[in-house]
């Protein structure tokens, strides 16, 4: 299985109403990643939010910067809001993108909890569906033509024009991001596409709906086998359980009360604790812990690849490097090891 971090840069206050600058959010994120890109992880996300309280606005440009600071590292969004984004103009930003990286990018594209975007670029949520499906085919047409002839409903019509420059990659590789929605599974596998699936709750919730995808795909005509699933989800690692859980959900509540598309008043530990035992969708503990959920996720949806949201609610950076530094030196070895390992001889 392929690990990876990302993040959605988040500017949290602390319990002083204090929150890191703009600045000083987005020099920590470049850290953060040549750190993982030295430690071994092999994938890179940053999200795409429109509000005060994020930093990442325009997160090709930093995947930009990023890219010139490490050499491993898959460069992704995590998500494109596909919807309130020109397809042409995100084809040639991450061509660009893939040009400087060496061959690195990639685009998960999807529709966004977060709807600021849409008012903010003239587009109306009673389109939300509809803006999502036409620009994604659009963005495929784009990857895959040179030279494109595109009829446009709620995008632009083009006419024979070329679409440059083109990436070092044969194919620019394309993720639909999906949260509980059916259809979008359903589009996502007819289209042949890889599925990242954000688990906000445990993976039997989405074991259906995997299940749909690859059905949806090889009705399509595409191989249900090769057909790849990512999951991702919020993290973070401590050598024991209780530190990890004590540590990080001061940060955690800060995150929900604060940073999600409709924050809550209170964020109650008992919820958190909850969510953090065995088959909750909040990957926080122990590596073991961490381990034997990511053996669940992957038993349940069949992941080729994890990616760990971190630093949320303001977390500081010397205990988000350390978890880091945990996911790719215990925790995604030792998945990796059980993943590989044979199957045990029964004897009867």
């Amino acid at each position: 299985m392929d690990f990876g971090i990302f993040t959605f840069g988040e500017l949290s206050r602390n319990a002083a109403g204090q929150a890191l600058s703009p600045r000083q959010r987005l020099a920590e994120i470049i850290e953060l990643t040549k750190l993982a890109d030295q430690a071994g992880l092999g994938f890179l996300g940053l999200g795409e939010h429109h509000r005060h309280d994020f930093a990442l606005s325009a997160p090709e440009i930093v995947l930009a910067a990023i890219a010139r600071e490490t050499t491993n590292l898959r460069l992704s969004t995590a998500v494109t809001v596909l919807s309130t984004q020109d397809p042409v103009r995100l084809v040639e930003q991450f061509a660009t993108l893939d040009l400087v990286s060496g061959g690195r990018a990639e685009i998960i594209a999807g529709r966004g909890a977060f709807i600021e975007s849409y008012p903010l670029f003239g587009y109306d949520t009673a389109d939300y569906d509809a803006l999502f499906d036409e620009k994604l085919r659009m963005l495929l047409e784009l990857r895959d033509n040179a030279r494109l002839d595109w009829r446009g409903t709620l995008t632009q019509s083009i006419s024979g024009m070329d679409i440059a420059p083109r990436p070092l990659q044969e194919k620019l590789p394309v993720w639909v991001g999906v949260g509980g929605t059916p259809a979008s599974f359903a589009r996502a596998g007819r289209l042949g596409l890889p599925l990242f699936v954000a688990l906000l709750s445990g993976p039997e919730r989405f074991r259906r709906l995997v299940e749909l995808y690859r059905h949806s795909g090889a009705k399509a005509g595409h191989d249900a086998a090769a057909l790849q699933v990512g999951a991702g989800g919020h993290f973070y690692a401590a050598p024991t359980s209780q530190q990890a859980r004590d540590t990080f959900y001061p940060y955690y509540r800060a995150y929900f009360e604060q940073n999600m598309p409709r924050p809550v008043d209170h964020f109650p530990r008992s919820t958190f604790d909850d969510w953090s035992e065995p088959g909750g969708g909040l990957l926080v503990g122990s590596p073991q812990q961490v381990v034997e959920k990511l053996l669940a996720i992957h038993e349940a949806l069949g992941t080729s690849r994890y990616m760990a949201q971190i630093g949320l609610g303001g977390m500081p950076f010397a205990e988000t490097a350390r978890s880091i530094e945990l996911l790719a030196t215990e925790i995604m070895p030792a998945v990796n090891r059980e993943i590989q390992a044979p199957a045990p001889v029964r004897t009867y």
